[in-house]
């Protein structure tokens, strides 16, 4: 049986293994009932990231299995040489779970806001990068991200599931939640919610939807995105990210390397960072709601359509 919440997830892992341990750089709102409940192998550093992630190399060093919470921006910015040289050079078993990354930010300004967090995370050998789309994925994904003897970076979400998922995740696979033919949604973490929804307001006029769900970056399934791009006429990657480093440039990366070259459209935040707002109000601000994403892709669909049209002389 799936745990309800991450927190309860993490405490029955931490009970199974005497080796896991909790830390955390002042950031405890999705766990703050283990420190009663786990004792010394819970370990608040303070608002010192860079001291965070060296104190869970040294425990790491040790035999341990840390698991680390921080802001996501604090974590793998202030902390990214830490990151990089203490854990990612040792190939070290530190898991990082970053809080309230991309959009998620919300209403905090441009300090607060992980935008380069994939590109920073994925940069580093045998750095693995997880972003789960909800609490369910996160959850269901915990246990395998602890297991694993190398490092892991996380996009925390604690949200609800807001898609019907095929049944529990292998993270290392994405899942196609549908299989249309004329364009192809690619996606991950807390937006799959508006990338779901520009998926039902397409299909109900008509076009076909591939909506896949790549829940790993680092690596990514590689497959999924070639058959993607093969199987469809547009292909478009929808991220809260810096369009640099994150899915349109991963996505890039796959396509060339399998000889794939497909019509694309790259939704992501570009050069700038984001409008500080509720949820809500960023996602229409910033064009990311599910009406906005499917006006886009219905934009570039009748582009194409019209190219087609000039070059064949037959109405597409």
């Amino acid at each position: 049986m799936i745990a309800a919440s991450y927190e309860e997830a993490l405490l029955e892992l931490a009970r199974q293994r005497e080796d896991v341990d909790v830390l955390t750089a002042e950031n405890r709102a999705p766990i703050r009932s283990l420190p009663d409940l786990l004792g010394d192998r819970f370990v608040d550093v303070g608002i010192c990231e860079q001291t965070l992630v060296g104190v869970a190399a040294g425990l790491a060093l040790r035999g341990r299995t840390p698991v680390v919470h921080a802001l996501a921006a604090f974590l793998t910015m202030r902390a990214f040489e830490f990151i990089r040289t203490d854990v990612g050079v040792a190939g070290l078993p530190v898991k990082l779970i970053g809080y309230l990354p991309g959009f998620l930010s919300e209403a905090n300004g441009a300090t607060h806001q992980a935008l380069e967090d994939v590109s920073l995370m994925r940069g580093i050998p045998g750095m693995r990068v997880f972003c789960p789309a909800d609490a369910d994925e996160l959850v269901a994904g915990l246990p395998d991200v602890v297991a694993s003897r190398g490092p892991w970076y996380v996009r925390y979400t604690g949200a609800p599931a807001a898609v019907a998922h095929a049944g529990p995740p292998e993270i290392d696979r994405a899942e196609v939640l549908s299989a249309g033919r004329d364009v192809a949604i690619l996606t991950y973490g807390s937006l799959l919610a508006q990338a779901d929804g520009a998926r039902r307001i397409l299909e109900a006029e008509g076009v076909g939807v591939r909506l896949v769900n790549l829940r790993l970056l680092q690596p990514v399934d590689g497959a999924a995105v070639l058959e993607a791009a093969r199987s469809t006429s547009l292909l478009v990657t929808v991220e809260d990210h810096f369009a640099i480093g994150g899915l349109a440039t991963i996505a890039a990366e796959v396509l060339l390397r399998g000889g794939a070259c497909p019509r694309s459209l790259h939704l992501a935040l570009s050069e700038r960072w984001f409008q500080p707002a509720r949820l809500p109000d960023v996602l229409a601000h910033e064009g990311f709601t599910a009406e906005a994403i499917a006006a886009r892709i219905r934009e570039a669909l009748g582009a194409r359509a019209a190219t087609a049209e000039r070059e064949t002389g037959v109405t597409a």
